[in-house]
């Protein structure tokens, strides 16, 4: 990071970014928090200060604090007799005014050199890595049900990475230029959308949030963000963390309001230019289709991008190392309680293999600690995020009760008296086409169908067409030929896919995330490409030589 800060320094003038810069940018370190240690200290310093105490969070227009009297709260998921947050909805009209308060700033925001853009974003993640690390995590965790761990992957490293790599990027990008030829010059101004960006972000991910409403913003965009109601606190303070870093009020407003009707008023605004999105499927095809709907309206096409989640597989080979499949799999499916996009839900084992991975399964099941992930750091998951998730997964579970063709190998039971809590649920299918198989669940539960060992090739082909969706996957097996099949007849099953590896656990400029088919647009967050899609590049020509003659020489 220093040697891009010299650069930056240095001031627009001749500025070039060299590889040294470019070096300089690198993953965050993930922290142990290991007893004794002075992260370990801060942070449950941290969770105690939030400890029975009820945040308070505006919506901020124009950077101005509002309250309406809409009042809402964001519940404990592991306790829901706690209100992590009180917060309120934005109607139509205050909606409406942080658009206008947006557009304001757009044409100084867009003209403000990409070098200083950069430089808070840089800032934003040195804040996060270091002085604002421990709150972020802590909000994460009481908020969002997550254990230090995860927390720390998401809220602290991820979001780092994202705002470290994307400013990286948005410093690269301005060095793709187009050749010129005497006596003329060419130049790529990579300019923001004409308009308003609205960013839409989802619970399970603090880094999401941040990055949704942080890469339009770095580019030159004006946002309206709308952040999770059960992700409140923690983007609450994300956002504070990007004012301090020395983000302009109007760049950014934050809108908490009801997802019907900040999607009705948006799409009603002439200068909507883009939709950051991720949340489910009906969710987003709803936007997509009220946008199309609505072209006539607006001065540009809005560009949307949208992450939609998963039916994200294993496929198991009988080369496969057996200890990596059962490891692999039990992180997949219950870290953060299967409430990541990228979780496995199916499963599909040969017949030779499953008595001893379902053996290893339900040991290493019966060790699993769900619980409270701030008074025992050895959970190793938590409660679901809600009400509505937790009626949700347990509905699929009496599903399972009701069914023939299922059987509860491990897990099976949920309690929604203290917290929203389910079971790790390990479920064996005779039918690899019963909806536990097709339909996305996000939840602690994942289905194993058992393919005779011999018809690996078939099996293929089902998890290829089984499903509509296509975010991430992952397959098992030491026979090379066998890897080199199974990647090509599962090419368009997964935007991420894994081998010998678990369908988990995307790292920002490791490996960019996203999906196709109903899982999304598959723009890659965390790629050199993602900021592309935040830019409507203008060619410039200059010539610097009179045009002495209309004529040309073929003419005589």
């Amino acid at each position: 990071m220093l040697t891009v800060r010299r650069l930056l320094a240095r001031g627009r003038p001749g500025f070039r970014l060299t590889h040294t810069a470019a070096a300089a940018v690198k993953n965050e370190p993930i922290l142990e928090f290991k007893p004794g240690s002075s992260e370990r200290h801060a942070l449950q310093k941290a969770l105690n200060d939030l400890k029975g105490r009820t945040l308070e969070i505006p919506c901020v227009i124009g950077g101005e604090h509002v309250w309406t009297k809409e009042i809402q709260y964001q519940l404990c998921p592991f306790n829901h007799s706690h209100k992590v947050s009180k917060f309120c909805y934005a109607d139509k009209e205050l909606i409406n005014k942080a658009i206008n308060a947006a557009l304001s700033a757009h044409r100084e925001w867009d003209l403000k050199p990409v070098e200083d853009r950069a430089q808070i974003f840089f800032k934003a993640a040195d804040l996060i890595s270091g002085s604002r690390r421990a709150e972020l995590l802590a909000r994460t965790m009481v908020g969002q049900g997550k254990t230090v761990i995860q927390a720390e992957i998401d809220a602290a490293a991820e979001l780092i990475d994202f705002f470290r790599f994307n400013a990286k990027y948005a410093l690269e990008l301005q060095h793709q230029q187009p050749i010129s030829e005497s006596p003329s010059t060419n130049k790529i101004l990579y300019r923001s959308l004409e308009g308003f960006v609205a960013a839409i972000s989802p619970f399970n991910f603090t880094a999401i949030g941040g990055n949704l409403a942080g890469a339009p913003a770095l580019m030159g965009n004006v946002v309206v963000w709308k952040p999770s109601d059960t992700a409140m606190a923690a983007s609450y303070k994300v956002y504070e963390i990007l004012l301090e870093a020395g983000l302009p009020p109007n760049v950014i407003q934050f809108v908490p309001a009801d997802g019907p009707l900040f999607g009705e008023t948006i799409l009603d605004a002439e200068h909507l230019a883009g939709i950051n999105f991720t949340g489910s499927v009906p969710t987003f095809k709803y936007l997509w289709k009220q946008a199309s709907a609505s072209l006539d309206k607006y001065r540009s096409y809005p560009r949307i991008i949208g992450e939609c989640g998963g039916k994200n597989f294993h496929f198991v080979h009988k080369s496969a190392d057996i200890t990596s499949v059962v490891n692999g799999t039990i992180r997949s499916a219950f870290e953060y309680g299967g409430q990541k996009c990228s979780a496995c839900s199916r499963m599909y084992v040969p017949d030779s293999l499953w008595p001893e991975i379902k053996k290893n399964l339900q040991e290493e099941q019966k060790k699993i600690k769900v619980g409270n992930p701030v008074d025992d750091f050895e959970t190793f998951f938590s409660a679901v995020i809600d009400d509505k998730s937790f009626a949700r997964i347990k509905k699929w579970l009496e599903h399972v009760e009701s069914s023939p063709n299922l059987t509860v190998i491990a897990g099976g039971k949920c309690d929604d008296k203290v917290g929203y809590y389910v079971q790790p649920s390990i479920i064996e299918t005779k039918d690899p086409l019963d909806p536990i198989m097709i339909e996305e669940i996000f939840g602690p539960i994942v289905a194993v169908y058992v393919y005779p060992t011999d018809q690996y090739q078939e099996i293929l082909h089902l998890i290829d067409t089984s499903t509509p969706y296509g975010l991430t996957g992952a397959i098992f097996a030491q026979d090379k030929n066998v890897i080199d099949e199974a990647s090509k007849v599962l090419r368009f099953t997964a935007g991420n896919f894994y081998i010998n590896d678990k369908s988990t656990g995307s790292v920002v400029a490791q490996q960019p995330f996203g999906g196709a088919r109903v899982s999304g647009t598959n723009d890659k967050a965390g790629g050199p490409h993602y900021i592309l899609r935040w830019t409507s590049p203008q060619s410039v020509k200059e010539t610097h030589v009179p045009l002495t003659t209309w004529r040309y020489p073929y003419m005589g």
